[in-house]
């Protein structure tokens, strides 16, 4: 009843159908949610939670709204198990049954790649192998959060099957693009921090190209051959000694923190891990509005100490005694002239004192209001 009341419909009328949510985000282009989220970012700036000097960049897998068993060929359209009952009739099995075809299938390299393999209904999923180890059809977010303030400033999503220095680029043109609107007045960005994945001759190379400073932690890959490379060379050995010193330590640490957090707050509590959605595009707009609400809730914490509904509920003492501190003050003006001697007590349990650390002898005690 509260939420027909807080949506304006009365009893006797029905609600809009599930379907008009979905509908109405088709219709809506994404460059409208990018201006959304921009708005949105806006006010985290105003508010001095968007720096963007420093970024990370971080990707996880989506698990798509398709199944592996729809999938079908990219040249003939078959299913995957009429392709299976061709190869067994061509090694001279006839009628083969389950058993059959799940060996024949067991014995085969390259079973899954993208390049044979497409989902008719989602053309953008791709098939890949999960966090846990599962392999599914997904997609791949990717996210640019300033390591300052834990504000997520760019999100992007890409194939999955696609490489973190191959995506990277795009993320990172985005994060820049919404620094510059939402800081007018900064510098820009100017380092960029990133796991193994993220590191490679080029990706380093390009970064000292833009004027930016990597951090980007470098896998173990034995001793390296650097003939008629000394661009890649030097580049690769200044981001090595960047990321040993204090600095670079602090943000490799600073990473893990602030972009492994929102990957739990937004996939899996907020329900995101398998989307719902099919096309890039319909999962970005998601995803934009999505996100758009965890910035704000980190300018909701910094403004009463609360960002999100469950810490809200966690502090309900608090929010009555408030109230009750605010009715006070606000009921001084009018029973300052008509009751001068009049004296109420509050009860221990929702005394502001608990809250606010004021003297404990004053807890139980009365209050005079008006005089």
């Amino acid at each position: 009843m509260a939420l027909r009341e807080f949506l304006g419909l009365v009893l006797p009328a029905a609600p809009p159908d599930h379907s008009t949510i979905s509908r109405t985000r088709r219709l809506i282009d994404v460059e409208t949610h990018e201006a959304v989220f921009t708005w949105m970012l806006q006010r985290l700036a105003d508010a001095g939670l968007v720096t963007g000097k420093t970024v990370g960049i971080d990707a996880t897998t989506l698990e798509a709204n398709a199944a592996l068993r729809s999938i079908v060929r990219r040249n003939t359209e078959e299913s995957y198990q009429d392709f299976l009952i061709k190869l067994a009739q061509a090694s001279g099995i006839e009628t083969p049954t389950r058993a059959d075809l799940a060996r024949i299938d067991r014995r085969r390299k390259k079973k899954g790649s993208n390049d044979d393999w497409t989902h008719p209904h989602d053309p953008d999923a791709k098939i890949t192998k999960m966090k846990d180890g599962r392999t599914h059809l997904a997609h791949k977010a990717e996210h640019a959060v300033d390591l300052e303030t834990g504000a997520i400033v760019g999100v992007t999503v890409q194939d999955a099957d696609d490489g973190d220095t191959e995506t990277s680029i795009e993320t990172m043109i985005k994060a820049a693009e919404q620094i510059e609107r939402v800081r007018l007045a900064g510098d820009g960005l100017q380092e960029v921090v990133g796991d193994k994945g993220y590191h490679s001759n080029q990706s380093l190379v390009d970064l000292e190209a833009v004027g930016v400073r990597s951090y980007i932690s470098e896998p173990d890959r034995g001793r390296r051959n650097w003939k008629k490379k000394p661009d890649a060379r030097a580049a690769v050995y200044r981001n090595r000694r960047r990321i040993r010193g204090p600095r670079g330590l602090r943000l490799l640490r600073l990473r893990s923190e602030r972009l492994e957090r929102p990957f739990a707050h937004l996939y899996e509590t907020g329900g995101m891990r398998r989307v719902h959605l099919r096309g890039h595009t319909n999962i970005l707009k998601r995803l934009l509005i999505h996100i758009g609400g965890f910035n704000l809730g980190l300018l909701m914490r910094q403004l009463i100490g609360v960002g999100t509904p469950r810490g809200l509920q966690e502090r309900p003492n608090e929010v009555l005694a408030n109230l009750l501190t605010l009715i006070r003050m606000l009921s001084e003006p009018l029973t300052r002239h008509w009751c001068p001697d009049q004296r109420f007590s509050l009860p221990e349990y929702c005394s502001p004192w608990r809250v606010h650390g004021g003297p404990p002898s004053l807890e139980g005690t009365a209050f005079t209001t008006g005089c």
